[in-house]
C-alpha cells in the first residue's frame, strides 16, 4: 500500500485523530510518511504537520492543504461564504500529483463524511472514485454510528471501492462501549478495528499500536 485515502461516516468522528495516529505508527515502523488534507473548513492543519514532525509554517500548510476555509461548514458552503468555489478537478489532480511524488506512503485525509459536497454537483466520494485508492473508513462509537457506518459502506461497496479497514475511533463521553460498537459493525463487514482515545496505562499493552498494526503489520 503506497497511498491510502482516509474518509469518514461524517464530520467530527475522529478522522484526523486516526490519520495522526497512523502517521505516528508508520514513522515508528521506520516508514517515510507524508500526508495531505487538500480541502478543509474550520480546521487546524497543524495537527497533521505536527504528526509528521514538521514545523507549522504557512508554506507547509499551503503544501498539504491548498483549499482552506474559515467557516466550520460543508466545503461548498464555506467556499461560497468567502466568494470562492472549489475546483474539484484541481483537487483530484493535486491528490494524484501527491501520489506520484510520494517517497513511501502517502495518506490523504478527506473532509467531512464520504458524501459531503465540494461544489454544486460533486462530493468527496467523486474524488475517491477518481483516485481509486484503497480506503480507511473512520466511524465514531456514539449511539447511532452503526447505521451511519453501514450506510456509508453500502455507498462505497456499490461503487466498487476497496475498503481496507473500518476504524471505530472512540467517541469521548459516549454511553456506548467501544468494544460493543466494534462487535456490532463486525457482524456486517470486516476488518473492524477499535481505536481507543486513552493511551495504555504503564505495564499494559498499547491497544492503539496493536489496533494500527492490524492494518500495516508490526
Amino acid at each position: 500500500m503506497s497511498a491510502i485515502f482516509i474518509t469518514a461516516t461524517g464530520t467530527d468522528v475522529g478522522k484526523t485523530y486516526v490519520a495522526a495516529s497512523l502517521i505516528d505508527h508508520l514513522r515508528r515502523m521506520g516508514r517515510l510518511v507524508d500526508a495531505i488534507k487538500p480541502v478543509l473548513s474550520g480546521y487546524d492543519p497543524g495537527v497533521l504537520l505536527r504528526a509528521l514532525g514538521l514545523p507549522v509554517t504557512e508554506q507547509d500548510i499551503d503544501r498539504i492543504s491548498p483549499w482552506r476555509f474559515r467557516a466550520a461548514l460543508s466545503p461548498d458552503l464555506a467556499a461560497e461564504r468567502e466568494g470562492r468555489r472549489i475546483d474539484v478537478d484541481a483537487v483530484i489532480t493535486f491528490c494524484q500529483n501527491a501520489v506520484d511524488r510520494r517517497r513511501d506512503i502517502l495518506l490523504i485525509e478527506g473532509v467531512g463524511g464520504i458524501m459531503v459536497p465540494l461544489d454544486g454537483e460533486r462530493t468527496v466520494l467523486d474524488v475517491m472514485m477518481a483516485l481509486q485508492l484503497p480506503l480507511i473508513l473512520v466511524a465514531g462509537s456514539y449511539l447511532g454510528t452503526i447505521s451511519h457506518t453501514l450506510t456509508a459502506l453500502d455507498a462505497l461497496f456499490r461503487r466498487g471501492m476497496q475498503v481496507l479497514a473500518i476504524v471505530v475511533s472512540e467517541t469521548p463521553g459516549s454511553t456506548v462501549p467501544l468494544a460493543d460498537t466494534v462487535d456490532a459493525i463486525a457482524r456486517f463487514a470486516e476488518p473492524v478495528i477499535g481505536l481507543p482515545r486513552q493511551p495504555a496505562a504503564p505495564g499494559k499493552a498499547d491497544t492503539t499500536t496493536d489496533a494500527l498494526s492490524r492494518i500495516f503489520g508490526r
